[in-house]
């Protein structure tokens, strides 16, 4: 019969691996608006200014001169030299290029890692809440995410007390993000150096997601680097460069790991979009960078109107989020059921939000996150909304 998947069906990790439920809050946002319903979108996970003109003029030039062949399956040396001179000029540390790989974004980042550590029934330790696609990539390549429920008590990140707690004999790893998604929350230096501490202990490897390393407003974020030289750390253009779209990002390895993980790229990838690699460059001219700048200065402005107001509506954001574009608020005053919450602040007030059973299972029906991806006068039109709402509730 046309259509049928066989005997057999799909992979049983199919089903186990699962959807975005911000998905339904997005397709009923875009009904919504095709129906003439104004909608403030705070659901996204993206910055709201497009690529910055200079990227894409070097993008264009790119394309100009022909720069559409395959590239290197480790990227092109300009791009590795430039990562080079950024964590040099950044962080103060000496990363060679040859530790340096160029990803189709940090989920390439992410698949090629993930491919490299994890045998069959392996664990990888991580935060709940925390990113979904991380533990998704493990069970991809037959592994497992362990997930440790955190909270306010440990600035929602995974120390080295709870991954000695949580460590299992299945365990290969552990793998944080600083600043996280959804919470914002960051690791300090010490933070850093305990937990890679009590994952070398047990011979462990750790992971670091860095991609929103840029957009910290209180201080910079140190990288994992800095107290662990052979820490894997993942990165992307998408956030602090805000090149979404074009899909690139980079991993450092240590040495040993690089040409096992060179070896992967070619299979799975072969190459990223060569012209987006030269485009990236101009990521790190100052002329850039001075609009990347001003561009945090303006998500910072954000957060710091949008904290306050959330937490006079009604909701609880017990830790402050020092870095990314998300507030991930405790809405247990209001529902126990985030999802259904989302959907119905969405139809009733034209608010779309991320409910919190997109990032875990740790009282995920009782968070929604807030994302400031769009402009002040539009989230003060959410506020509006919501407060007209939630006063009753707050009664």
């Amino acid at each position: 019969m046309a259509g049928s998947v066989g005997k057999r069906g799909y992979a049983a990790r199919v089903a186990e691996i699962e959807p975005f439920r911000v998905v339904e809050v997005l397709e009923r946002a875009t009904q919504l608006a095709a129906a003439g319903q104004d909608i403030v979108h705070m659901a996204a996970g993206e910055p709201d200014f497009a690529t910055a003109q200079p990227i894409i003029e070097a993008g264009r030039a790119a394309l100009a001169r022909g720069e559409t062949h395959y590239s290197q399956a480790a990227g092109i040396p300009q791009l590795r030299e430039a990562l080079s001179r950024h964590y040099a000029d950044t962080y103060g540390l000496d990363v060679p290029p040859s530790r340096i790989m160029v990803t189709p974004g940090a989920s390439g980042a992410l698949l090629l890692i993930a491919a490299l550590l994890m045998n069959p029934g392996d664990g990888m330790l991580m935060t709940d809440p925390g990113y979904p696609c991380n533990r998704h990539f493990m069970r991809l390549v037959e592994g497992h995410g362990q997930l440790v429920p955190v909270g306010a008590d440990s600035n929602y990140q995974l120390s080295g007390e709870l991954a000695q707690q949580h460590w299992q004999p299945s365990t290969v790893g552990a793998m944080v993000a600083s600043p996280a998604n959804p919470t914002g929350t960051a690791l300090s230096r010490e933070d850093l150096a305990g937990l890679s501490a009590a994952v070398r202990a047990r011979g462990g490897h750790l992971l670091v997601d860095e991609i929103y390393h840029g957009l910290c407003y209180e201080g910079d974020a140190p990288s994992v680097l800095e107290v662990d030289p052979d820490a894997f750390v993942i990165n992307s253009f998408s956030k602090y460069f805000g090149m979404t779209g074009w899909r690139l990002g980079w991993l450092v390895a240590p040495e040993a790991a690089v040409v096992e993980m060179e070896k992967l790229a070619q299979n799975l990838f072969i190459s990223m979009s060569t012209m987006a690699q030269h485009a990236a460059l101009a990521g790190f001219e100052p002329a850039t960078r001075e609009i990347l700048e001003e561009r945090r200065d303006v998500f910072r402005q954000r957060r710091d109107y949008l904290l306050p107001a959330v937490q006079e509506l009604g909701f609880a954001v017990p830790c402050k989020p020092q870095g990314a574009f998300y507030i991930y608020a405790d809405a247990s005053r209001f529902t126990d059921d985030s999802q259904a919450f989302c959907l119905r602040l969405l139809e009733e007030n034209g608010v779309a939000l991320t409910p919190g059973l997109d990032f875990g299972h740790h009282r995920a029906n009782e968070h929604l996150r807030f994302s400031y991806t769009t402009s002040m006068e539009r989230l003060e039109v959410a506020v509006e909304r919501l407060d007209s709402v939630l006063r009753g509730a707050n009664a």
